[in-house]
């Protein structure tokens, strides 16, 4: 009897031991394939609801989807659904909430491309036999049109879930309650200056299983958002090791998310916010891609049940401590006296219609004391002293006139603005390290909150960096894609 047991006992070790090894060559193969199924039309954050709908009305012609227009936003843009698979398990996706929150919406096309394809059919076949998914993607094609978080009336749509007072609000509402969906995803994106707690490592992706009531009480169905969760989070350690967090979990009764974990949907927050040298998100529209759908897979499975649900509080909580630039211990004179400063610098983008959609326009958005604070970049320079950018004496007539100048011996001999008599009215930035101005008076140079840092900082009386519109310049290794200065017309 128990020489029976004991191999009763080793087959499900082995069983067991062969569907993780099969999940997790499943997500490794996501990743490393990744490029073959990345939707090639979405190319970039910003894009609008007329260059998506194409891609929604060639699936009318897939058997696979069925594609449905389930509303319409305040300015008449289409809300379409769209379903696959046969199985008994309903999933609900939607993104886009905030119009400027679309990486997951690219992820969704990602998705359906996946399941266009012949690979891994194994899985496909698994998954849509199991489960009836529907992917809802840019809830506020309004918002989405100018790039900005509210819709067309200007309220937040995901404080709209018990006035609905938008038709937004009013479509996710009815197809929630029209599916009964068992699983629910919200897709959002968060700011890319958010870390994981106490680290300076950025909140690639933040989760949340949103509390359904003020005590935070978890029953099966919070429960079952959490285990998935954590069999997210643990996927995700093997790309990004260290930069998922757990966003906030404290009940907002306005909340879409809050509400519909209330009536009966495991629902999934996932946070789409930073990572090094991803400005465009492009990357995390990768791990999107494959953990959406990993988590597609372990629901289908049920994987997710193994989860611990005491891993999901383990999860780093999301903090707010992290700056593009911050500069440690720099010193700073003022009316005679020297002082130690941290500046924390940030620069978010502005919207523009260049070729990457987009500037960015730097901020000093906290100095004192931060070593609690973080910084994609940092610098130690506590041995160096701030000295102000001048203006360069001699002005140019065009940019093309400046590029054929001496740039680095401009630099190096502190001069940090240029005079171009001729600027396209048009344009706001430039991709050099020098700020352009169309007079020679240079902005008033101040240390302040808000203000846009445009210094040098010496050591051993030379110059050995250039602070510009929060970019650190190194003066000896200037790199050719340094980011952006402003044009002052």
């Amino acid at each position: 009897m128990y020489s029976f047991q004991k191999i009763i006992l080793t087959t499900l070790l082995v069983l067991g031991c062969s569907f993780y090894l099969q999940s997790q060559d499943f997500y490794n193969q996501l990743f490393e394939n990744y490029d073959q199924h990345k939707e090639e039309a979405l190319k970039s954050r910003r894009f609008s609801h007329k260059q998506m709908m194409p891609l929604i009305t060639a699936l009318k012609d897939n058997d696979l989807f069925e594609v449905s227009k389930v509303g319409t936003s305040i300015k008449g843009k289409s809300l379409n659904l769209i379903s696959f698979g046969d199985g008994d398990i309903d999933v609900f996706l939607w993104s886009q909430m905030h119009g400027d929150e679309s990486t997951a919406t690219m992820a969704l096309f990602d998705i359906i491309n996946f399941f266009e394809s012949s690979d891994f059919k194994e899985q496909q076949d698994m998954m849509l036999s199991k489960l009836c998914i529907h992917f809802l993607p840019m809830l506020n094609p309004d918002g989405a049109e100018q790039f900005t978080r509210r819709n067309a009336l200007d309220i937040d749509v995901n404080r709209d879930a018990v006035r609905l007072q938008s038709p937004e609000g009013k479509t996710l509402k009815r197809i929630r309650d029209s599916l009964e969906a068992d699983f629910g995803f919200n897709l959002h994106d968060q700011s890319t200056y958010y870390n994981a707690s106490r680290t300076p490592k950025s909140a690639a992706i933040s989760f949340l299983a949103p509390a359904y009531n003020y005590e935070k009480e978890v029953n099966t169905v919070r429960e079952n958002a959490m285990k998935l969760i954590v069999y997210m989070d643990a996927i995700l350690q093997h790309f990004v090791p260290g930069h998922v967090g757990r966003y906030n979990d404290d009940f907002e009764p306005r909340a879409f998310g809050d509400n519909i974990q209330k009536w009966g949907t495991s629902t999934v927050l996932i946070e789409s916010g930073g990572y090094p040298n991803d400005p465009d998100k492009q990357f995390l529209r990768k791990l999107n891609f494959v953990t959406i759908l990993s988590a597609l897979q372990a629901i289908a499975n049920e994987d997710y049940l193994k989860s611990n649900t005491e891993d999901y509080f383990k999860i780093p909580d999301n903090d707010r401590k992290l700056f593009d630039l911050k500069l440690s211990k720099v010193n700073y004179e003022l009316l005679g006296e020297t002082y130690t400063l941290d500046l924390g610098i940030n620069a978010p983008q502005v919207a523009t219609k260049n070729k990457k959609g987009y500037y960015r326009k730097a901020r000093i958005e906290d100095m004192g004391d931060l070593t609690t604070h973080y910084g994609y970049q940092s610098l130690d320079a506590s041995d160096y002293f701030i000295v102000p950018a001048k203006v360069y004496p001699k002005s140019f007539t065009t940019i093309d006139d400046l590029l054929k100048s001496d740039l680095k011996t401009i630099l190096n001999e502190g001069y940090g603005y240029v005079v171009v008599k001729q600027i396209p009215e048009s344009q706001q930035s430039i991709g050099l390290p020098l700020h352009i101005l169309s007079k020679e008076n240079a902005p008033n140079f101040s240390l302040h909150l808000g203000a846009n840092p445009c210094f040098f900082l010496k050591k051993d009386g030379r110059l050995r960096y250039l602070i510009t519109n929060g970019f650190l310049v190194d003066l000896e290794q200037p790199k050719a894609d340094f980011g952006n200065a402003l044009i002052y017309n």
